[in-house]
């Protein structure tokens, strides 16, 4: 066998040599580009092309990031407005399925808090709490059905005399108008007769069921009165161990607020039953002796309905002041309606500029413009009644809001690390407006 030619073997060795420099670069150029940056493969025979180094892509941000602050504050109030306002609305479907469980309670709450001074009074007395109690309610009922027997009586023994004096008094009217400088035409009044009378027959129907719907609400009322006369009694008697049991359904870590807020809240309605009814009878009292004096025809019921009128701030007095107004027109004329209509004035400033606030003080402390959209929308959402709790409802709340708010700023206080030295007398823990004193009895 001949030996192999000495250019062949340089050949070969030159290859070799070729091969291992090619697999120094390929395992340096491994170490540089890191681990799984492995290079793809490349097929054979095809030629190497230079790439330039492309930079890493940017990171991208936190979607949270990207969208503005007042946008993200906006979203975050939003969500929790509709979870309230959900809340409020699941809670005024609830209280218009039972609506009449909650309007008697709440007029228990009312006489409770206009009661409970007699029975504390009977019980410093001697009278032991159980006949203290029963005596109480059932002599404050017996009032109250005896206002409305004295009522509904005056005006079934007066409605003859009533009707001829208002069928006179719409006479006078009409020779008042032909005779009026507003040039209103014997033709115009036959006119607005006759579409009243048009308006009546095309409505009987509805006239008709109204009335057969008022046996409803006949049951209706008398099953409210019920509900509160018990109410009223088991509140009278019980009412301290029926606040504790509900301070049980309170959370352990907000009880003591609540329980400080309630006596607070009780004293308030109370402030405002007691006021509301010296006021109310006091208009009652001078409204009633003016019609009087003024020869208008009902002035005892028309003061009784001023009285009961008059548990409707601002919105009562007005619907009450034109009803005497009313009937003082067409049964007396036009000069005794506006001489009623002074007296109604008159007493209803008296009381809003010098009664309202001697009286009620600074216990019931709400603005006017509340005042008003409270009874509007309580008159709304449950009729008379919603207008009569809505006002207390509303005093009540702004006591209980202003007490927990001071109160949680008084524990903030009293949680956080107080300085030492000359600048501990700067944190003093602020302690919230201890309010009227709590009462002794019920606190519900």
């Amino acid at each position: 066998m001949s030996r192999v030619p000495g250019w062949l073997g340089r050949l070969g060795s030159g290859l070799t040599e070729m091969g291992e420099r090619l697999d120094a670069r390929r395992a340096e150029a491994r170490r540089e580009a890191g681990p799984g940056d492995e290079p793809e493969a490349v097929p054979p025979g095809t030629p190497e092309v230079p790439t330039e180094e492309l930079p890493p892509p940017a990171p991208r941000p936190d979607p949270a990031q990207v969208v503005p602050w007042g946008v993200r504050v906006a979203a975050e109030a939003g969500w929790r407005l509709l979870v309230l306002a959900g809340t409020v609305w699941v809670l005024m479907k609830v209280i218009s399925a039972v609506q009449l469980v909650v309007l008697a309670f709440v007029v228990s709450l009312l006489l409770t808090a206009l009661l409970e001074p007699t029975v504390a009074r009977l019980k410093r007395l001697g009278v032991p709490r159980g006949p203290a109690t029963a005596l109480t309610a059932i002599l404050g009922f017996v009032v109250i059905g005896l206002m409305g027997w004295f009522v509904t009586w005056q005006v079934m023994e007066n409605i003859d005399n009533l009707s001829d004096q208002v069928q006179d008094g719409i006479d006078d009217l009409r020779r008042w108008l032909l005779n009026s400088p507003f040039h209103v035409t014997d033709k115009q009044i036959n006119g607005i007769a006759q579409n009243l009378r048009e308006a009546v027959g095309a409505n009987t129907d509805e006239i008709t069921s109204a009335g057969l719907e008022g046996v409803t609400v006949v049951v209706e009322a008398l099953t409210g009165i019920l509900l509160a006369f018990f109410s009223t009694l088991f509140l009278l008697y019980d009412g301290k161990r029926i606040w504790q049991w509900t301070l049980k359904l309170v959370p352990a870590v907000a009880r003591p607020g609540v329980a400080g807020a309630g006596p607070r809240a009780w004293a308030t309605l109370t402030a405002y039953v007691r006021g509301t009814v010296v006021v109310a009878l006091i208009d009652a009292i001078f409204i009633g002796l003016g019609i009087y004096f003024l020869d208008v025809p009902m002035a005892v019921p028309l003061a009784v309905f001023i009285f009961l009128f008059s548990f409707i701030p601002l919105v009562g007095a007005v619907a009450s002041g034109a009803l005497a107004v009313v009937v003082a027109l067409v049964t007396q004329g036009v000069f005794t309606a506006v001489m009623t209509l002074a007296v109604v004035l008159a007493v209803q400033q008296i009381e809003g500029h010098i009664l309202q606030p001697f009286i009620l003080g600074r216990a019931v402390r709400v603005h006017p413009l509340a005042v008003v959209l409270a009874v509007a929308s309580g008159g709304m959402v449950a009729g008379i009644g919603g207008a009569v709790v809505a006002v207390p409802l509303v005093a009540v709340s702004n006591t209980v809001v202003g007490y927990l708010h001071a109160y949680s700023r008084e524990s903030a206080l009293r949680q956080a690390p107080r300085p030492r030295g000359a600048t501990a007398l700067d944190t003093a823990p602020v302690t919230p407006d201890p309010g009227p004193a709590p009462p002794d009895t019920p606190s519900a």
